[in-house]
């Protein structure tokens, strides 16, 4: 009985419900939020596979037929509150995940035309698909998902950069990293710009062995932090990755902005392997020696969660979904550096990281998070183990 117990809670929809308040769309204040497979560290994962890290409100099925629409955030309503254009992008964004989606363009489409952005296709050179061993990997919906995401809010934030998906064969590490560098390849073939890996799994003693793969000039690294609050996630706190943390936004009864607090699931903290470099020393409230992270953040909660669509059904859904966990944070904040436009061929992740970090004061370039909390840790004044830096604004100092 106990064995069986272990294996439901591994696949089970884990679900629970939560008293914040909604974003756009004026969706109930309570509602339950649900944990897909994919998203479900396993114990014998460690240091060899990788999990999403993507969680789907799921909110309440309204009394009438037929379709649903989006009821996130949109990309409109996210350029308000970090004050973004709504036109911009250059270069490459390439997308890492495991498996295959294979409805992926379709939906990027119906993503695109919804939200009045741009036609990412393979026809018009925009959007391209790429298997990291040249072999279709096998689907898998719960990766699917969170591809849907990554690519999707990607094109949102940079709507004229090129994005291409970027799938492993599997969820393992060695996997992952193989497409990495496939993906590299993908963004430096006569161009500049950045991969985004929205997956991670727990720290491991031989993580910082795979550090190579995210040093190359041209390209900038972006992660995941986790959706386990106070709980640190490798590639995300690899110094060679930019760590994407999360926060929530919070609207008045009518969806006007009226803050950005921590959000409680945001990972973040000390690195138990990572040693830090030198674009953190002097940065107050960062460990001593060891790589701190998240760097700065993004709305993550899903409760404040951003319109996703999905036409491949999943553990029961699919359509238009609502996400929210870090997966939300690591292609969109790869997608506003791409908007800012400042990645050269000599621009590495860690050029990159001295900037945000010489910038961080700069109120017109960063929102400093300074209540809420994740895990043991607090946001407070400037540097966190919760939300970094804080999350954007604009696109300077980037």
């Amino acid at each position: 009985m106990q064995r069986f117990k272990l294996m439901w809670l591994s696949v089970a929809l884990v679900l629970f419900t939560s008293g914040w308040g909604f974003a756009q769309g004026q969706s109930p204040k309570h509602a339950s939020v649900m944990v897909p497979e994919s998203t479900v560290e396993r114990l014998q994962d460690k240091g060899f596979r990788a999990h999403t890290n993507h969680l789907i409100r799921m909110d309440a099925k309204p009394n009438k037929p037929g379709p649903r629409g989006p009821s996130g955030e949109s990309p409109a309503s996210i350029r308000g509150v970090y004050n973004l254009p709504s036109t911009g992008g250059s270069g490459t964004i390439a997308i890492v995940d495991a498996f295959d989606y294979a409805t992926a363009e379709n939906d990027l489409s119906v993503f695109s035309q919804q939200f009045g952005l741009p036609a990412c296709t393979t026809a018009n050179g925009c959007f391209k698909k790429v298997f990291a061993t040249g072999t279709k990997p096998q689907a898998n919906c719960g990766w699917g998902q969170e591809a849907a995401l990554d690519i999707e809010w990607a094109h949102a934030m940079a709507p004229n950069a090129k994005i291409v998906l970027v799938e492993a064969a599997s969820n393992s590490f060695v996997d992952l990293f193989n497409a990495v560098d496939v993906a590299t390849a993908q963004v430096t073939t006569g161009g500049v710009g950045e991969v985004s890996m929205s997956w991670s799994g727990g720290e491991f003693s031989t993580e910082a062995s795979n550090d190579g793969h995210f040093q190359n000039n041209g390209v900038v690294y972006f992660a995941a932090s986790g959706d386990t609050g106070g709980v640190n996630g490798y590639p995300s706190v690899s110094p060679y990755v930019i760590s994407a943390g999360g926060t929530t936004i919070n609207r008045n009864g009518s969806g006007q902005f009226t803050s950005e607090t921590a959000w409680s699931g945001s990972g973040g903290g000390p690195s138990r392997y990572e040693n830090k470099l030198s674009y953190q020393n002097n940065v107050a409230n960062t460990d001593p020696t060891k790589r701190s992270a998240p760097d700065f953040s993004f709305d993550a909660n899903p409760n404040s969660g951003v319109s996703v669509y999905d036409s491949t059904r999943c553990q029961g859904s699919s359509g238009w979904l609502v996400f929210g966990g870090t997966s939300v944070s690591s292609p969109s904040l790869a997608g506003i550096v791409n908007l800012a436009g400042h990645v050269t061929t000599s621009t590495n992740t860690v050029s990159e990281l001295g900037t945000i970090y010489s910038n961080r004061a700069n109120t017109a370039d960063f929102r400093d998070i300074t209540s809420g909390s994740a895990g043991s840790f607090s946001a407070g004044t400037g540097y966190d183990f919760v939300t970094g830096v804080g999350s954007d604004l604009g696109t300077s100092g980037k």
